[in-house]
């Protein structure tokens, strides 16, 4: 016993005649708004240089802030030799001592350089800050704040040591003499001084970024369609209308079924 086949749909059949007696249409020509050819070796030069004229800006921006970095570490030098206090020696006879066994002298040179340096940090970082804050900032000014800070804080420790007191002892003591007294030279005790004023600048520097950075765009949700248009809905203004050649809506709360046989549109 044999299952009989569906009898083929006349529509269909006519239909599939149809496209097939059909004359090809016109070849279909070049779309006017495709985007004009670019020229392959334009393209590779650009590609070349694009690195390079993103490189510049960056590198400008660092190198300003470096050399700001070190005019400053001059300043720095020269008060931390006017306001470090001084390790005051007596001569006596062919000795030197100190005229004040239990001072803090030393420690508080170390003191005054870290407060200077810390002072320095903030000042560099808000500058730094305030000049890039339109362009967004960027690697740039962190590492050169941080590499700037760092050098101006050695520069600053060589070029105290210079502008404060001699540091031969002995020669000081030779010129004034049995019984008279003088200043040691300004040093530092904790070399982990020099890292104040680096530290500082990062630290201030990300607080003000996270606080007044600039800022990006937040992307669209994920219910709004390209381009942050949001889709319409149905029943709402913009929403999707009639389906071409579907049955038309008849008035509010009456169907198509619902019209008698002689109403209905065919």
């Amino acid at each position: 016993m044999t299952v009989p086949n569906t009898p083929p749909d006349p529509l269909r059949a006519a239909a599939g005649a149809d496209a097939d007696t059909a004359a090809p249409g016109p070849a279909a020509g070049p779309n006017p708004y495709a985007p004009p050819p670019v020229d392959q070796a334009v393209l590779r030069a650009a590609d070349r240089r694009a690195p390079l004229e993103r490189l510049l800006p960056e590198l400008k921006v660092g190198a300003v802030t470096v050399l700001a970095c070190l005019a400053l570490g001059l300043v720095m030098a020269v008060l931390w030799a006017w306001l470090a206090p001084k390790v005051p020696l007596v001569v006596d006879g062919n000795k030197i001592l100190y005229g004040d066994p239990e001072g803090e002298q030393r420690a508080g040179a170390d003191s005054v350089f870290v407060l200077i340096g810390l002072g320095m940090g903030i000042v560099t970082a808000l500058g730094a800050f305030l000049f890039t804050r339109r362009r967004g900032g960027g690697i740039a000014v962190a590492v050169a704040l941080a590499t700037g800070g760092l050098l101006a804080s050695v520069g600053a420790w060589g070029l105290g040591r210079r502008l404060g007191p001699a540091s031969d002892l002995v020669a000081e003591a030779r010129r004034v003499g049995n019984g008279g007294h003088f200043d040691a030279d300004i040093d530092l005790g904790a070399y982990g001084a020099l890292l104040a004023w680096p530290m500082a600048a990062m630290v201030v520097l990300l607080a003000l970024s996270a606080a007044f950075g600039k800022r990006e765009e937040d992307p669209p949700p994920y219910w709004a369609g390209p381009y942050g248009v949001q889709r319409p809905v149905d029943g709402q203004p913009g929403g999707a209308g009639p389906v071409p050649g579907g049955p038309h809506p008849g008035p509010a709360g009456e169907h198509p079924g619902d019209r008698p046989p002689q109403d209905r549109t065919p």
